[in-house]
């Protein structure tokens, strides 16, 4: 498996897992007792802790992108062998 395609499953694997994480944790301005900033919706989160949360996405992604590269290099996993499994031909 070639870096660039490692980096472009990287990349693709990090905003998926980004937007599951956002919600863990958020707090609204209503549901916390400091008021809400004027201008903004009492919707709005009132910590949204988005560096940690980019460091745990950047933790978990690396994980997930280690076991696709482990998966493809130590047993030969390839989208090929996966499509076989389904019975779909991925090369016509």
């Amino acid at each position: 498996m070639r870096p660039i395609t490692l980096i472009a499953i990287y990349f693709i694997v990090w905003w998926l897992v980004l937007f599951a994480v956002l919600p863990f944790g958020v707090r609204t301005q209503d549901e916390e007792e400091t008021g809400r900033v004027a201008g903004t919706p009492g919707s709005a989160p009132n910590r949204p802790m988005l560096v940690r949360k980019a460091l745990i996405t950047s933790v978990v992604a690396a994980v997930v992108v280690g076991g696709v590269w482990i998966a493809h290099v130590r047993f030969g996993v390839s989208i090929d062998s996966i499509a076989r499994m389904f019975g779909v031909s991925a090369v016509e």
